[in-house]
């Protein structure tokens, strides 16, 4: 089949029968109801997107030789990954970087697993074949993907073997002939309800233990399997028109709780199971988190483009672009943007084959981003919100322009320094939307918490950094100011 469109991604998702639940009811059709019909438009778009420009987003398989995603490359050179860079770039200035998890995110996952499918052989060599199949079939068929990393937040301080219900975590309930039953929750799946199917993974930083090899499993299945079912968090599109809602009424991808009610899976969609060692080195060891990292800060360049735009744009609206600390905070969102693209840069021209024959950007450089970011992301927000002023409380809906008695006074009233009224709340609404509504604060949300918590991978970040060099730099230019030791026992 190769690359799909649109039009095939809608109706793949319409005959799908996916068991999604919104408020309390279940949605029959996601492309049409009012919580999804939007961002499932959005998607289409994406894919239409390749069709358009196949020269930057599709390539030809090595196996099937029909055109497929840019995004499912196996980067053998630099040129390869900017090549890859460069196709979720456009993706993402699509939607100003706002759609997380565009299936860029996980088909960077799915490539890393499966040329690197021997590291699941430790277990079992069908892990790895497997793995490699899995690859082949969601390039060949370019599914799109949701994914579910972590357990219920039922009580943190234990381990998932000790909680008091250990079950309701997704755990292994019976290995079969042909395949493994599992059952309990699991969080939390961006995009749930609106792919073709689920990765199951273990956590990129909750590591876990031999006592929590039931938990320990990875495998994929598509959403309309018997007994999976989609809870879907309330919706931040609330039905309105793009006007007032420019980006909660397109990309508002959704959240969802992910409950497996005795899931048949068969073995061959299985990667690892009740192995707590290979899940807590997967992502690792395969490289899978470098070229996830490396789509997350390609799209996370763009994202601070389109707010850095939107910074811009304000100030020249309203006329405080010559004030001091205007001037300041502007140069500060501008800096941020100028590292996280030198981290990209340096990612992706320090790049070396890895083990698996996959040219690989430069960890060190995208890990430094991927910490980095969510502490940043809440202050550009803070920046717009500062400079945006009373001017982001007081945008008039685009009903008010149109009526007949208020439209002109509502006009005059919200004109700016060179704007008319109808166009300065546009630029405000768009503003007010990425940080003050509940689609800028999940935004937000989002971002801080993209990898896990941003404080145990600060943590683990320590922890791993290469400290001794700048030890012993000091301890060196110590020795240099030293003479005799003198001899301080009597003192």
């Amino acid at each position: 089949m190769g690359a799909k469109t649109g039009a095939q991604y809608i109706e793949r998702i319409k005959q799908a029968g996916n068991n999604v639940y919104i408020q309390g009811e279940r949605v029959e059709d996601p492309t049409t109801h009012p919580a999804f019909k939007n961002v499932v438009a959005s998607m289409a778009r994406l894919y239409d997107i390749q069709h358009e420009q196949p020269e930057k987003m599709l390539y030809t398989s090595p196996t099937s030789g029909e055109q497929v995603g840019m995004s499912f490359l196996k980067p053998e050179s630099i040129e390869d990954l900017i090549r890859r860079r460069e196709a979720i770039t456009e993706w993402s200035r699509s939607n100003g970087g706002m759609m997380g998890r565009s299936p860029d995110y996980l088909n960077a996952e799915v490539m890393a697993m499966g040329y690197a499918n021997e590291f699941f052989a430790e277990q079992d060599t069908m892990f790895a074949e497997n793995a490699r199949n899995y690859y082949e079939y969601v390039r060949e068929n370019d599914i799109s993907l949701t994914h579910t990393l972590i357990h219920p937040q039922v009580n943190r301080a234990k381990a998932q073997h000790e909680q008091k219900d250990a079950n309701v975590a997704l755990h292994l309930v019976e290995k079969r002939k042909d395949g493994i039953i599992v059952d309990g929750i699991r969080l939390l799946a961006t995009q749930g309800g609106i792919t073709d199917e689920i990765l199951v993974f273990p956590s990129t930083v909750k590591q876990s233990g031999e006592l929590d090899d039931p938990y320990s499993l990875a495998f994929a299945i598509p959403n309309n399997t018997e007994g999976l079912k989609f809870f879907s968090r309330e919706s931040f599109d609330y039905g309105k028109n793009e006007w007032d809602h420019p980006l909660s009424s397109r990309f508002e991808e959704g959240d969802a709780i992910v409950s497996f009610e005795n899931v048949f899976v068969p073995w061959e969609r299985v990667f690892v199971c009740e192995n707590s060692s290979i899940c807590n080195r997967t992502f690792i060891e395969t490289n899978a988190v470098v070229h996830m990292a490396h789509q997350v800060v390609s799209k996370n360049v763009v994202k601070t483009e389109f707010l850095l735009g939107i910074i811009l744009q304000v100030m020249d609206a309203i006329g405080i672009d010559q004030f001091q600390h205007v001037k300041d905070k502007g140069t500060e969102v501008m800096l941020m943007l100028e590292t996280m693209k030198s981290h990209l840069y340096r990612a992706e021209h320090n790049a070396e084959i890895d083990k698996w024959g996959v040219m690989t950007p430069d960890f060190d450089a995208l890990n430094a981003a991927r910490n980095w970011y969510p502490r940043v992301y809440p202050r550009i927000t803070e920046i717009l919100r500062i400079l945006g002023a009373s001017g982001l409380m007081g945008i008039p809906t685009e009903a008010d322009f149109q009526h007949e008695e208020i439209g002109p006074i509502v006009e005059r009233a919200m004109q700016g320094k060179n704007l008319g009224g109808y166009d300065r709340v546009q630029l405000f609404r768009l503003a007010w939307d990425a940080t003050l509504s509940a689609f800028g604060s999940r935004q937000a949300h989002y971002e801080y918490y993209f990898f896990g918590d941003p404080i145990k991978m600060g943590m683990t970040y320590f922890d791993q950094y290469d400290k001794q060099p700048y030890k012993d730099f000091v301890e060196e230019f110590l020795q240099q100011t030293k003479t005799a030791k003198p001899n301080l026992s009597n003192v």
